[in-house]
């Protein structure tokens, strides 16, 4: 099964190693047919902290890395940024 890849912008980089990205979306509304933006916050894994806030990233799913990162960072502003994960201890 294919991983999913998600585009957004990166909204925190005060963690260490993490980032929060926005992701925004656009849905119809069931009744008035108007198109509406919905959007999420993701915790993703920025292994070499290079991500700052405001940057347009892309991120792909993989194994939980901690109890709410489960999204690595591979694409920044464009520029493919290479996944290193964690080691398994």
């Amino acid at each position: 099964m294919p991983k999913r890849v998600l585009t957004g912008r990166v909204v925190s980089d005060k963690m260490d190693k993490s980032v929060t990205v926005l992701v925004e979306r656009r849905v119809m509304h069931p009744l008035y047919k108007k198109f509406i933006r919905r959007s999420k916050k993701y915790a993703a894994h920025d292994e070499a902290n290079l991500c700052r806030e405001g940057d347009t990233v892309r991120i792909e799913e993989c194994r939980p890395i901690s109890k709410r990162k489960t999204w690595v960072v591979i694409e920044r502003n464009g520029e493919a940024v290479r996944p290193v994960l964690p080691e398994l201890r």
